[in-house]
């Protein structure tokens, strides 16, 4: 598990007992799913009373802008975070249920790397988010 306030001291951010305190949060709910803003303000709160959603807003763009997490956007209309990981993943999104799937796939991988080098380039960075509907089984 990634833990957000090791990141964050590592990359030489000032720490705050708040901002401790929602690390720690998305650190937890990151081994969930992807937390919204919302979400990480009502476990942040039930720790600290005097966190308000403006600080868990503005401490997320902090944590975003210092790279040590990452912002989604699920075509749910909300923002969701996850801890920057190590290794490299991809999401499969449930379109009726809103479940957020993680994989990684090394023949997609291996096809992303030679689209880009057919068309001249070096891939550094992508990301992969696929939409669907789970398959009703017939009984």
């Amino acid at each position: 598990m990634i833990d957000v306030k090791k990141l964050c001291k590592e990359k030489g951010l000032r720490m705050t007992e708040q901002r401790n305190i929602i690390a720690d949060v998305i650190t937890e709910m990151s081994t969930d799913g992807h937390p919204d803003v919302n979400e990480i303000f009502l476990f942040a709160n039930k720790k600290d009373k005097n966190i308000s959603i403006a600080t868990v807003y503005r401490t997320v763009k902090l944590f975003e802008e210092y790279g040590v997490i990452e912002k989604h956007e699920f075509k749910d209309g909300r923002s969701r975070y996850e801890a920057i990981e190590e290794h490299h993943h991809d999401h499969l999104i449930d379109i009726e249920s809103g479940e957020i799937h993680e994989f990684t796939n090394d023949e997609i991988e291996n096809i992303q790397r030679t689209v880009a080098k057919t068309l001249g380039y070096e891939l550094v960075d992508h990301r992969l988010e696929l939409y669907g509907i789970k398959i009703k089984k017939n009984n």
